[in-house]
């Protein structure tokens, strides 16, 4: 009786944790922590107003410290709706006005990458290809070059085999940046997503053009072998990329 006594006296005065943790000491702990004016003491901490109700706002206060007390970790994502065997990806790029690339890439196409990269691709390139972070990579077939003077512009589509409707991922932007140490030439546009996501935005959809480490470079000229496109602000996986394209605007 006395150690009982005991614990009721200490068991306020410990933090949520420690609480739980005691709960898991033996039968009669557990049968006195399990009372709820001790996680009232602990919702009093984290949440003082919400112990002016007569009764806590959901069926226990110890329920309510459990849900709530601790920021929610990434939970895995449940299986995509959509799958790149359904998607086909209009690419279509321009030196001004001119077309220098046409491509119309099965989704799988995309989602398999470059399984063996040409001679001549720098190793700086080669180490960014294999980090483990998702891209959607397919090479440029065929081969075009383009003049680091002129304006280069891109445009790219999606659409679904399953629905017939298309989104657009990028319209006419600009490779306003070209990165010589890493052989790539960038570019991006904001998503339009679906209005069914009205408080999401700034999510940015990346292609880069990959090109060759040849001398070409000094001559003005830049060798593409391969296209990448990526989500890399917020998705990184295949699974997150594929739930990402399921929230663009479809039409």
């Amino acid at each position: 009786m006395l150690c009982e006594e005991v614990l009721k006296n200490v068991f306020p005065l410990l933090e949520g944790e420690d609480l739980a943790a005691c709960m898991g000491v033996c039968k009669q702990w557990r049968d006195i922590a399990s009372d709820d004016f001790y996680w009232k003491c602990q919702c009093s901490k984290k949440w003082p107003s919400v112990c002016k109700r007569h009764r806590p706002p959901t069926e226990t206060y110890y329920k309510m410290y459990q849900t709530f007390s601790k920021r929610r970790v990434n939970r895995a994502l449940p299986p995509p709706r959509l799958s790149f065997e359904s998607l086909e990806f209009f690419i279509d790029i321009w030196s001004e006005d001119k077309p220098v690339y046409s491509g119309l890439i099965p989704g799988v196409a995309l989602e398999s990458g470059i399984k063996n990269l040409p001679l001549g691709v720098s190793n700086v390139l080669r180490t960014h290809l294999a980090r483990p972070d998702y891209k959607m990579v397919v090479p440029a077939e065929p081969r075009f070059t383009i003049p680091l003077n002129q304006s280069v512009s891109v445009s790219v589509l999606v659409a679904r085999n399953d629905s017939n409707k298309v989104a657009r991922i990028i319209n006419r932007a600009i490779f306003d940046y070209i990165d010589r140490s890493s052989y790539r030439a960038l570019a991006f546009e904001y998503l339009d997503l679906s209005p069914y996501y009205p408080f999401i935005s700034g999510i940015r959809g990346w292609i880069s053009l990959l090109f060759m480490d040849v001398e070409d470079i000094n001559d003005g000229l830049l060798d593409v072998f391969g296209i990448q496109l990526d989500f890399c602000d917020v998705a990184d996986t295949k699974e997150e990329v594929l739930w990402l394209l399921d929230m663009l605007d479809w039409k």
